[in-house]
């Protein structure tokens, strides 16, 4: 197939094909971020669903977190995905991924306002 059929076009349309084995390696890694997110969005709609006696704000700011966070990082992961593909078609290097440290910030910032919904029952 050629770039011209290919999606996204911005991606296939730059360099030479690169080995399938870092293509595919590069696709299970944007899977893996779906399925953090997939988790994140679980994990905040179940917070705030099971209704845990826990300080209601609090509990609702850290289901936000997560929920937010979730839908962000399928977005985020698109991007990173079109960069590294399009850097290996390139035979550029790789660059880093704000992905991780967003998420351990959220994450980070979910569970802080969980300890204080905890603390402040």
């Amino acid at each position: 197939m050629s770039a011209r059929g290919r999606f996204p076009a911005s991606v296939y349309a730059h360099g030479t094909e690169p080995d399938a084995r870092f293509t595919l390696a590069n696709e299970r890694t944007f899977l893996a971020w779906i399925r953090t997110a997939l988790a994140l969005l679980a994990g905040g709609v179940a917070l705030e669903l099971l209704g845990l006696e826990l300080k209601s704000e609090l509990r609702l700011a850290a289901s936000l977190v997560l929920v937010l966070t979730g839908i962000a990082t399928p977005v985020l992961a698109w991007f990173g995905w079109g960069r590294a593909e399009r850097a290996m078609r390139l035979s550029q290097p790789l660059s880093s991924s704000p992905l991780g440290a967003v998420l351990g910030i959220a994450v980070s910032l979910a569970g802080l306002l969980l300890l204080l919904a905890i603390v402040l029952r």
